[in-house]
C-alpha cells in the first residue's frame, strides 16, 4: 500500500495527464472534533471516482453530489467551502458533535507541475506546495523539513514528502505479520536477508525483498526521516551490521529485537567494538515494541507496531510501557523479592 498522500497525488497526475478534468480538496481548517486531520486531502475525477479522504464519507458524497452529478466541475480560481457549521449540518454530513471542517477547492490543478511534483517526491525529496488562490498557480519548492500546512487568503503551502517506509532486517514469520501490518499503516516495506532459506519462504506481497549483506541494505536503504529500521534475526552477525549503519541515519526508528540480556550485550559489543557513542546507542530502542505481554509473532508484531506508530506520530510513551522496564518491574514482587527464572526471548 502507498502513502495515502502520493497515492491521491498519483492518481490525480494520471487523471489530468489522460486530460480528465478532476479537483484537489484539502482540509485547511477544522474547528472541534474533526474526522481528518488539517492537510488531508482528496482527487475527485469528473466521472465521481475518488481517492483519499476527508472525511467520514459524507462530505465526500456531497463533493460527487455538487461536482459530478449536478453542475460538474466548475472553472476558476481554488474556492473554500465549509461543512458542519449548525448542529443540523454536523449530523446531514456525518461530522462528530461540534466538528466544522474547511477545504479548499482546486479545479482542473495542471497536469506537468503535478507529473513534477510525483517525480520530486519519487526521488526522496521533501517539497513544499504552494497555490496562489487567485488563479490557482503552483510553485513547487525543496523543503529542509515538514511544515504544517499554511493557508491564508492569498496562499496555500503544504509540505509533501516521500512516503514511510520501513526496513525489515530477517524474513522470519514475525518480519511476515509486521510487514503486512506496515503495509496496511501506510510503509513501503523493504525485507532484506541474506539467508536463502528464509527468503525462500517469504509470501508477503507488495514488499521488496533483499538479498544484500545488511550493511549493504541500510545503505542502499538510504533512511531518512521517515524512515525506519527494525533487525529481527536474533543473530548479531546480521543484526549489528544493519544496526551500525541504521543508527549513523537519520532514521526516526531503529530497533531490535531479543532479550534484555541480549540488547544489553549488544549495546556492549556496540560501544566496545565498534566505537558507537552513547548518543548513537541512547536512539536503539530495544527489546523493541511495547510491553502487552505478547507471546506469539503475531502478538510481537502488534507490540513493534504500535510502537514504531508512536514514534512516527510524535507521541511520547512513558517509560514504563516498554518492554524492558515493564518486565523489570513484573520481577519484583509486592514485599520486594525478585522473582527468578529464565528470560523469553523478550
Amino acid at each position: 500500500m502507498e502513502h495515502v498522500d502520493l497515492a491521491v497525488l498519483r492518481a490525480l497526475r494520471d487523471w489530468r495527464a489522460a486530460g480528465r478534468r478532476a479537483l484537489l480538496a484539502t482540509v485547511v481548517r477544522t474547528w472541534g472534533s474533526s474526522p481528518r486531520p488539517v492537510g488531508s486531502i482528496m482527487a475527485l475525477r469528473d466521472d465521481g471516482a475518488v481517492m483519499g479522504s476527508v472525511s467520514g464519507g459524507c462530505v465526500e458524497d456531497d463533493l460527487i453530489a455538487r461536482h459530478v452529478h449536478d453542475a460538474g466541475i466548475p472553472h476558476g480560481p481554488p474556492a473554500f467551502v465549509r461543512y458542519g457549521v449548525s448542529a443540523d449540518e454536523a449530523h446531514r454530513f456525518g461530522l462528530p458533535c461540534g466538528g466544522t471542517l474547511e477545504l479548499l477547492l482546486e479545479f482542473d490543478p495542471d497536469a506537468a507541475s503535478l507529473a513534477d511534483l510525483v517525480a520530486r517526491l519519487d526521488a526522496g525529496a521533501l517539497v513544499r506546495r504552494c497555490v496562489r488562490l487567485a488563479d490557482g498557480a503552483v510553485t513547487l519548492e525543496a523543503a529542509d523539513r515538514p511544515d504544517a500546512l499554511a493557508c491564508d487568503d492569498a496562499t496555500l503551502a503544504a509540505t509533501f514528502g516521500p512516503g514511510w517506509r520501513l526496513l525489515l532486517i530477517g524474513a522470519g514469520q514475525l518480519s511476515e505479520y509486521l510487514a503486512t501490518m506496515a503495509l496496511f499503516s501506510g510503509f513501503a516495506v523493504t525485507v532484506c536477508d541474506p539467508r536463502s532459506e528464509y527468503r525462500g519462504g517469504w509470501s508477503v506481497p507488495g514488499v521488496v525483498p533483499s538479498a544484500e549483506m545488511p550493511d549493504d541494505a541500510v545503505r542502499a536503504f538510504r533512511p531518512d526521516r521517515r524512515s525506519a529500521v527494525v533487525a529481527l534475526t536474533h543473530d548479531p552477525k546480521i543484526d549489528d551490521l544493519a544496526l551500525l549503519e541504521a543508527l549513523g541515519s537519520e532514521a526516526f526508528y531503529v530497533g531490535a529485537l531479543g532479550s534484555r540480556r541480549n540488547n544489553d550485550a549488544r549495546r556492549a559489543r556496540l560501544a566496545e567494538h565498534f566505537d558507537v557513542g552513547a548518543d548513537a546507542l541512547a536512539r536503539l530502542r530495544g527489546p523493541v515494541g511495547l510491553y502487552i505481554g505478547s507471546k506469539t509473532p503475531a502478538e510481537i508484531a502488534v507490540s513493534v507496531m504500535a510502537e514504531l506508530l508512536a514514534a512516527k506520530n510524535g507521541v511520547a510513551l512513558p517509560p514504563a510501557a516498554g518492554v524492558a522496564a515493564a518486565k523489570a518491574m513484573l520481577e519484583v514482587s509486592p514485599d520486594g523479592a525478585a522473582h527468578c527464572g529464565v528470560e523469553p526471548l523478550r
